[in-house]
């Protein structure tokens, strides 16, 4: 090995194994603690030390991503970028935190789903299926986002009931998803469309036949009342 070879190595020893220090899980599968090599950009200083992760695969030795506290990060999973899990969060399965995404406290991200660009999510949220939450999206409570749901933007979702989805739905058979935003405000989301309820409507009269455009107004009246009755 050159110099040259041996100084990008250097560059690439982000973390390494904390020798010993391993826990088994529920899967029998085991994972290492970690311990920063060197001094990241969001001044956290080389030598602390981290959560758990199974192998280098789980957290990129590249970017400001970093496994805190016992968070644990296993199976296909990764999280790379600036993003960051923390508390006691679990990712796992083939799931993807990138960007600059937070995992908070008790959260659990698996299945095919991910999370990234701003968003945030804390306490027992549960992400998973094929699901993905973007933007400055920020999730918290006892809030499950599963199948194809997509929740993107300024959504804020406090807890249950302030989140709906719809799968199978429409002429695609896909997924209308319709939750609360930063202002109170309610949004909506269905393949590439986001936008309000209104807009979704005027939206589904211009593309539809009479059929599909019933049942979306239908389903959307529910997740209204269902959302609004969680406000009080």
């Amino acid at each position: 090995m050159n110099l040259k070879e041996t100084k990008e190595n250097m560059k690439n020893l982000k973390y390494e194994f904390v020798e010993g220090d391993e826990i088994v899980i529920e899967s029998g599968r085991t994972l290492k603690r970690i311990r920063l090599l060197t001094t990241l950009p969001n001044f956290l200083p080389a030598g602390t030390i981290g959560g758990y992760i199974e192998s280098e695969k789980s957290l990129s030795k590249y970017g400001n991503s970093w496994v805190y506290d016992n968070a644990c990060v296993y199976d296909n999973a990764r999280v790379c970028d600036d993003a960051c899990v923390s508390g006691r969060a679990r990712i796992f399965e083939s799931a993807r935190i990138f960007d600059r995404a937070r995992i908070f406290e008790s959260a659990l991200v698996y299945g095919n789903s991910c999370v990234s660009d701003d968003a945030q999510l804390s306490e027992n949220v549960r992400v998973y299926g094929n699901a993905g939450v973007y933007g400055n999206a920020h999730v918290l409570g006892n809030t499950h986002i599963c199948g194809n749901t997509h929740i993107l933007g300024d959504a804020h979702i406090l807890n249950d009931g302030q989140i709906v989805w719809f799968s199978h739905v429409g002429s695609e058979n896909g997924t209308l998803t319709v939750y609360n935003t930063k202002d109170n405000s309610i949004e909506v989301t269905r393949g590439c469309f986001r936008g309000s309820i209104d807009e979704f409507l005027s939206a589904s009269e211009k593309q539809h036949d009479e059929q599909t455009q019933l049942e979306y107004r239908l389903l959307i009246e529910v997740a209204y009342s269902r959302i609004t009755k969680n406000r009080n």
